[in-house]
């Protein structure tokens, strides 16, 4: 009698050796020259360097720790929250993140970084260039550092995605114990965010990793998108 299937191990790889991005970088390009790339690998790239080469990079005051609060209010669509001068703000993509993702850390002196314009369409940009320079099929995977109501502590999260299934949804299949799982769907982009970011770290200057190892049906040509497949409409939303 066969058992459940045995999951297969995975390998989360640091991409080493990407430059300083600049405007105007060529992001597939680069990753391709600095690894290779195999059937069926999802490349997480940062949004740090998704909006450095993207051009999504405004200059602020670097005397004036708050200079970049215009910015966060420009980029907020509706504030949710705010305590002293942190602001939690829903930004136009609909995500509900700190500052409206607009951030000071891993950019130069001066400059803020602000989320891409469509981190979806920057990650199939992505996908695409890499499936024409190295003849792979790939996803691939924006990723961003949010934090969490409720838990201490940040995490990856995929802001954008190309090639990959957003959500896995079980629901109508059965668990260990054969009940039926009635509202289980996994954020599969999420989870190989996070995974990513355990090797790459906030200051190691590793942008870009690899998944290796993933089921090959989590791969999809469908367009799939985590703005409208992954975020949750306000009108489920019971805390906004």
């Amino acid at each position: 009698m066969s058992g459940p299937p045995v999951p297969t191990p995975l390998q989360v790889i640091p991409v080493l050796g990407i430059p300083e991005i600049t405007r105007g970088a060529d992001l597939a390009g680069l990753v391709c020259d600095a690894t290779e790339l195999l059937e069926g690998d999802v490349v997480v790239v940062t949004q740090k360097v998704v909006s450095k080469a993207e051009g999504a990079v405004e200059a602020v005051d670097a005397d004036d720790p708050l200079s970049h609060k215009v910015i966060v209010e420009r980029e907020s669509v509706r504030v949710l929250r705010r305590r002293g001068e942190l602001v939690i703000s829903e930004t136009r993509h609909g995500f509900v993140c700190a500052n409206a993702g607009v951030d000071l850390s891993n950019v130069e002196r001066g400059t803020a970084a602000l989320l891409p314009e469509d981190s979806d369409r920057s990650a199939r940009r992505i996908r695409d260039g890499i499936r024409a320079r190295a003849g792979v099929r790939v996803g691939v995977i924006v990723s961003d550092t949010f934090g969490r109501p409720w838990r201490r502590g940040v995490t990856d999260v995929a802001i954008g995605s190309a090639g990959v299934r957003v959500v896995v949804d079980l629901r109508g299949t059965r668990d260990a114990y054969g009940r039926e799982l009635q509202v289980t769907e996994v954020a599969v982009v999420d989870e190989i965010a996070a995974a990513a970011e355990l090797v790459m770290g906030k200051a190691t200057g590793v942008p870009v990793a690899v998944v290796r190892g993933l089921d090959p049906a989590i791969l999809t040509d469908d367009p799939a998108s985590v703005r409208h497949d992954l975020v949750r409409p306000p009108a489920d939303d019971l805390f906004r």
